[in-house]
């Protein structure tokens, strides 16, 4: 474990395990984004993930507020075995005027079954009297009073304080009040939240630091109003905060929470800390991902650190230098966050980006002349409307082309004879579309007509009752995804179009690319291709 410099330029302390507190909400707060709807086993199968990275604490969610909360605590209690992190509720406050013994809330907090409480209260005065609807004197009673009976029941309670830098701004010293009242009632930690996301890194900074002097444990709660969500966490852990808040992916309303897995891989890899157990941020590639696929709202491809993008290269310039030290464009190794270098191919491609893609898919392009002829060749294509980028199983039959099959391929499976698309309309507009495929493979020669649900589903019938004739495993293959776009659209009808077709055969997915005056010339393409490389990958 090092010292490393912070964003100030100043040394960090470096910070001991279990001194520092990462604290995932993606549960609760993460569950607000527009659109996410999580069942209580999609939460379980979450936090599953949560405590494989290590995060310390889970947000669970807020008992008694909604049957679907209480519901995940209750199944939490039997069937959610945490070896790393410990499960919080989140509550609020006791009402206004009431007792936290008798207040109901209160009272799903502590059936709730957690050992840890995070507690939502008032920090600005103008949400105490306007939204609240009560006065100063009373908001501090109910966190007084729901924090020390909280304590009293066992519990250990943090202090979220709603709204803090945007109260802090208008009335200091009643802000600051609320994070002194907390601490001494029992509160071990009070988080100071950018609820509105407001916030840039220098005046969180400030803020934090002023608040720090109470001597209080402070944590750091930041929306990305602003875009800063992240360097707002990092600001206030600069400032004084030991505990970060945010949510995996960084799920929440608006535009999201701190996203928690740069915070966790910039404290780890930039400032030098020891936060997760030892391995674990290796692990944060696939639990993003693994997350994404059960919230079924997927990361973005440019999400740092763990995006499909994070660590891609396109410009020939980089490649070049890549070739001689990937270090030299990139500020990590992409193995310690359990990511990839991936070389992208395209127009903007030199020499060495389709070596190295080359050398990636099995190809030997060493050969100078050879690899600059590739180059060539995708560049001409790419002035066509051909996309490389995403479709790596085209650009593999297209290295396969240019190098006589030799590399990871074999031989062709099949050779296309002649096709052709018939659709007529009815007198009850009812329409048919027939599909003609003729092509040998295996020795033999396959005439197939097909009908389909428009011209691209006809093609795509006829072509897999031909091969499935010579190789029975087409059956087992789907098209789950299908993209077209109109290039120069300014031409109009007459514009070119491309198609992107994604395959799989239940374990791998590969994506293919059509360029053609219409969309079905590019749709058949496309499709030949994906059935093309399928196989000769099922072969090689």
């Amino acid at each position: 474990m090092t010292t490393a410099p912070s964003l100030n330029g100043q040394a960090t302390a470096p910070r001991q395990p279990g001194t520092f507190h990462v604290y995932d909400t993606t549960l609760r707060d993460g569950a607000q984004q527009e659109a996410m709807r999580l069942t209580v086993a999609d939460k379980l199968r979450i936090a599953g993930y949560l405590d494989e990275l290590g995060v310390g604490w889970i947000e669970g969610g807020w008992p008694g507020a909604n049957p679907n909360d209480t519901a995940f605590f209750a199944a939490a209690a039997d069937d959610l075995k945490l070896k790393n992190a410990t499960l919080v509720a989140f509550g609020a406050t006791r009402r206004p005027n009431g007792r936290a013994a008798d207040d109901p809330l209160v009272a799903a907090l502590r059936d709730s079954l957690a050992s840890t409480v995070c507690l939502v209260a008032k920090s600005h005065v103008g949400h105490v009297e306007r939204a609240l609807r009560t006065t100063r004197e009373e908001n501090l009673a109910m966190i007084t009073d729901t924090v020390s009976h909280l304590v009293g029941e066992g519990r250990r309670v943090f202090l979220d304080c709603e709204h803090f830098f945007d109260g802090f701004r208008l009335d200091p010293g009643y802000a600051t009040e609320v994070v002194r009242t907390a601490a001494q009632v029992g509160a071990e930690v009070v988080v100071l939240c950018d609820t509105n996301g407001g916030m840039l890194p220098p005046w969180v900074g400030e803020i934090v630091e002023q608040v720090a002097g109470l001597g209080v444990p402070l944590g750091i709660h930041a929306h990305n109003d602003t875009g800063c969500a992240v360097a707002n966490t990092l600001a206030a852990v600069d400032a004084g905060a030991m505990h970060v808040q945010g949510t995996i992916n960084g799920y929440g309303e608006r535009t999201g929470n701190a996203d928690l897995i740069p915070v966790i891989a910039n404290l780890e890899l930039k400032y030098g800390w020891d936060l997760l157990p030892e391995g674990r941020l290796a692990e944060a590639t696939r639990i993003s991902h693994a997350i994404a696929a059960v919230t079924n709202v997927a990361g973005s491809g440019r999400q740092p650190y763990v995006g499909a993008s994070a660590f891609a290269h396109k410009a020939g310039l980089h490649a070049s230098a890549i070739k001689v030290d990937p270090n030299l464009y990139q500020h990590i190794d992409p193995g310690l966050v359990g990511n990839d270098m991936r070389m992208l191919v395209s127009d903007m491609a030199g020499r060495a980006n389709i070596q190295i893609k080359g050398e990636e898919l099995g190809f030997d392009l060493s050969d100078r002349d050879l690899a600059a002829r590739v180059t060539d060749a995708v560049k001409e294509r790419e002035a066509r409307g051909y996309s490389y980028e995403a479709a790596d199983a085209s650009f593999e039959l297209l290295l396969r082309d240019h190098t006589g099959g030799t590399g990871s391929l074999p031989g062709d499976p099949f050779a296309i004879e002649h096709w052709r698309v018939h659709s007529q309309a009815s007198s009850d507009h009812a329409t048919v579309t027939e599909a003609t495929v003729k092509l040998s493979a295996e020795g033999e020669t396959h005439l197939v007509v097909g009908e389909g649900n428009g011209p691209v589903n006809a093609l795509d019938q006829a072509l897999r009752d031909a091969l499935i004739k010579a190789y029975p495993q087409i059956a087992g293959y789907e098209l789950i995804d299908y993209k077209v776009r109109i290039l120069d659209s300014g031409h109009g009808t007459d514009a070119v179009t491309r198609v992107l077709i994604d395959t799989t055969d239940g374990e791998h997915v590969w994506t293919t690319v059509g360029v053609g005056a219409n969309i079905i010339d590019a749709s058949w393409e496309a499709l030949t291709d994906a059935y093309r490389f399928g196989l000769i990958r099922g072969r090689g």
